[in-house]
């Protein structure tokens, strides 16, 4: 079986869009600091910049922060308001991918559920995909895929862009009843899922 390659490598082939004058720290380690700090809970910009300081040297330079030092609020601001936010979701959907590939036992079928839910004050900082269809791993818990819901459409719609990035053979895929349309089951049944 194939080896997972490092979270910080898949992140160092998300495009960066700044210049490099003036550019301080890598965008790959600043999205491994923000990866790292939401999987200890701290999920906005200050509590991101907080965990990264208060972790130290050692863990900034494990991250490639050549200095030493973790970027502060506003180029955190600045970072994920101007990311390309489908390349990072490739690329941790990618990513999680292979570790649920890796921890798969043999011959036993994996659960995937699929859902909507609205980011909680997405709208108020500015967000423009304020509604979002995810697809996580039931043993996990790891987010493989998601979709941005538009305002002018519904989940029904952005379903089956979800789907075609999504790997489904020998797993089963589980959503709520405004989902269980046909199409969308024939869609997970053409490409090796279960219902």
């Amino acid at each position: 079986m194939e080896e997972c390659r490092p979270l910080i490598e898949l992140l160092a082939e998300v495009p960066d869009f700044r210049q490099n004058q003036g550019k301080r720290h890598s965008l790959a380690s600043i999205l491994c600091l923000a990866c790292a700090a939401i999987l200890c809970g701290y999920r906005s910009y200050g509590a991101m910049a907080e965990w990264g300081q208060h972790y130290g040297t050692e863990l900034a330079l494990t991250l490639g922060f050549k200095d030493g030092k973790t970027p502060c609020v506003g180029t955190l601001h600045t970072i994920f308001r101007r990311l390309d936010k489908q390349a990072f979701d490739r690329q941790i959907g990618q990513w999680a991918e292979c570790v649920l590939k890796k921890s798969s036992t043999s011959g036993t079928l994996q659960g995937v559920a699929i859902d909507g839910k609205t980011l909680r004050g997405s709208k108020k900082q500015g967000a423009m995909d304020v509604h979002l269809l995810s697809a996580v791993s039931h043993g996990l818990g790891l987010t493989l895929g998601q979709q941005a819901v538009d305002d002018k459409t519904n989940e029904i719609t952005a379903i089956q862009q979800l789907l075609r990035l999504l790997l489904l053979e020998g797993r089963v895929v589980t959503m709520d009843a405004l989902l269980a349309q046909k199409e969308i089951a024939t869609t997970i049944l053409e490409k090796g899922g279960t219902t």
